[in-house]
């Protein structure tokens, strides 16, 4: 019955126009129009890549839907009690195993500076919340391999650290006191998950809502890693049709000071999707790129991208933006460097 009723609005889920679907249908008809036989090539490419990460795929779907049908999110409040030097690695532990994105992480924020958790851990579960969680990790060692992926997850926890007792730090010293705006709320019913946590059910199959919860979250996610996997390695496609690997390596090979620093930056605007980005860094490592500059570019752009910033602005102080931004770059630098000395 849930299946049926999953499956049944199915063309309304997929009929919805995003940036993803819109983006992939342009260049399809740019393709076919420009040069079909390319056109055909990146299909085929696209084809076999998504096929070769369907297990990882399917895995990080059923473990989505598992999170929403048990509640297993109210399990984060559990981890801001307690003092907060020792809340601060609790924190950069659940956000990097939590299923929150850089944006949908805000109402949970929110909800903790309102109810007067300390600003320290908060940062730490803010920073490395949108750097991994299950789904995550699993596409990351479909397309980058399992050693990088728990690099990654390693760097996350890094950066949580970092903004964590940075923060701490500076707040002993008086600055940065205040982190929300005038103005905005407790996180709405984000925030509801932390004011009243619930118990997590792990039996979810014993209710049929929750079972219903189950397949929803599964085929939600489904269709969207599917959709920005598919734009990616079409993207990836081209990369490597048209951009000469000698080009790749000479402004992005080994993994220098400067290398490093430059992917940080240049993550800030050009980083979409944490999905769409693994396949289209796989790509350029193949062709040159050194691997502490791929993680500098993951991180940071992770953290930083621009609609991730925009949300962060909108209910954190400037100082606090600030801190967030500069924690976010120092930290993606550190992963890079010492990922490429490793």
């Amino acid at each position: 019955m849930q299946l049926a009723s999953v499956a049944a609005s199915l063309p309304g889920r997929i009929s919805r126009l995003d940036r993803a679907w819109v983006a992939i249908a342009c260049i399809l008809v740019l393709l076919i129009a420009l040069s079909p036989t390319q056109a055909e090539a990146s299909l085929i490419f696209a084809a076999r890549a998504l096929l070769g990460v369907a297990p990882f795929l399917v895995l990080s779907a059923g473990i989505a839907g598992y999170a929403k049908a048990t509640g297993a999110e109210h399990l984060i409040a559990r981890a801001f009690q307690g003092h907060v030097l020792m809340m601060v690695p609790v924190a950069a532990a659940v956000g990097a195993l939590s299923p929150f994105c850089s944006c949908g992480v805000i109402p949970i924020i929110a909800a903790l500076l309102a109810v007067g958790v300390p600003l320290a851990p908060v940062m730490a579960f803010w920073l490395a919340s949108p750097l991994m969680d299950p789904s995550m990790f699993l596409m990351t060692t479909g397309t980058l391999g399992l050693g990088f992926a728990l690099a990654k997850t390693a760097a996350a926890l890094g950066v949580g650290l970092l903004g964590g007792f940075g923060i701490h730090l500076l707040q002993r010293r008086g600055l940065l006191t205040e982190g929300l705006r005038e103005g905005v709320g407790n996180g709405g019913c984000g925030g509801a998950k932390i004011r009243n946590p619930k118990a997590v059910v792990w039996r979810f199959w014993d209710e049929p809502a929750r079972r219903t919860a189950f397949a929803s979250g599964t085929v939600d996610t489904l269709l969207f890693l599917g959709k920005w996997l598919i734009l990616a390695f079409l993207l990836e496609s081209l990369m490597l049709a048209y951009i000469p690997g000698e080009t790749v390596a000479r402004f992005a090979g080994g993994d220098g000071v400067l290398q490093v620093v430059g992917a940080a930056f240049v993550g800030i605007p050009a980083y979409l999707n944490g999905y769409a980005a693994l396949p289209l860094v796989s790509g350029l490592m193949t062709q040159g790129m050194g691997g502490g500059v791929a993680m500098t570019f993951l991180i940071a752009g992770g953290v930083t991208s621009i609609p991730a910033a925009i949300a962060v602005w909108a209910v954190a102080r400037p100082p606090i933006f600030a801190a967030y931004i500069g924690f976010a770059i120092a930290g993606a630098i550190a992963s890079g460097l010492l990922y490429g000395l490793a």
